[in-house]
Formats: structure tokens, C-alpha cells, sequence
């Protein structure tokens, strides 16, 4: 229908909706990696760190990864994100 339509055309280009929050306390900014791809919105986040120790050298390692699909009629140019 013409409304449906219509509220599609606004929400897609006028409403600055929130798509999604992930969680990445612990990372710095160059660890996160967004990409925009497939009507997907997708969130990787690594870190890796070495201490050296009495017994030698220890490894810490930690990522997060989310996928968020975007809602029908969102394009993939319109989304952004922000840390």
C-alpha cells in the first residue's frame, strides 16, 4: 500500500534510528573493526597482548564478534556507527 510505502521511505532516510549497542569496553578503537556488507552489520573486535614472566612469555587474547541484520529497507550507505 501507498502508506506502508511511504512510512518505509521515511524510516529509511529520515529516522535515525538505533540499530544496535555492542559491548566493547576493554578494546581501543583501532581494535573494532565495522563492515556494512549483505544487509548485514557486522562488529570484530581483538585484542592481543604478551607479558613476560618468570616462566616466559604469556599471551592474552580476546575478541568479540556480533552480527546485526538491518531491518527491510535500510540501505547499507545510510548506516553509521560510532565508539
Amino acid at each position: 500500500s501507498m502508506q506502508r510505502r511511504l512510512n518505509r521511505m521515511w524510516n529509511s532516510s529520515h529516522d535515525h534510528k538505533l540499530l544496535g549497542l555492542v559491548d566493547v569496553e576493554g578494546f581501543v578503537p583501532k581494535e573494532v573493526t565495522v563492515t556494512v556488507k549483505d544487509g548485514k552489520v557486522k562488529v570484530l573486535a581483538e585484542h592481543e597482548e604478551e607479558h613476560t614472566t618468570t616462566r616466559g612469555k604469556v599471551y592474552n587474547y580476546k575478541n568479540i564478534t556480533k552480527e546485526i541484520s538491518l531491518p527491510p529497507g535500510i540501505r547499507e550507505d545510510e548506516v553509521t556507527y560510532s565508539l
